[in-house]
């Protein structure tokens, strides 16, 4: 089993930042890529970024330029950078941990984020 914290969402205006951590625990060993989802309300959840175990990363169009993925393994913690948020960023944010086969698929409990004036 692997358990997956998110923590870091909140209110934000327009054009603001906000960071997104997501810690994890248990047979990480299993897992060969992080990321990050998110679905707005009435919406499918859908991908925003997902990292290999080999650093490699894969952006959302819509967050491309705005949105940074990193990851500290000693604190076996992976980030989410959001800058210049726009209204449609509004949704909750979910912490993604999987097998390259999907045998193992790992959520977290999901943090809200809203950006509104």
């Amino acid at each position: 089993q692997v358990q997956l914290v998110e923590s870091g969402g909140g209110l934000v205006q327009p054009g603001g930042s906000l960071r997104l951590s997501c810690t994890y625990s248990g047979s990480i060993f299993k897992i060969d890529a992080m990321g990050w989802y998110r679905q707005g309300l009435g919406k499918q959840r859908e991908m925003v970024v997902e990292i290999t175990s080999h650093g490699n990363t894969n952006y959302a169009d819509s967050v491309k330029g705005r949105f940074t993925i990193s990851r500290d393994n000693a604190k076996n913690t992976v980030y989410l950078q959001m800058n210049s948020l726009k209204p449609e960023d509004t949704a909750v944010y979910y912490c993604n941990a999987h097998s390259v086969n999907y045998v193992f698929n790992y959520w977290g409990q999901g943090t809200q984020v809203t950006v509104s004036s």
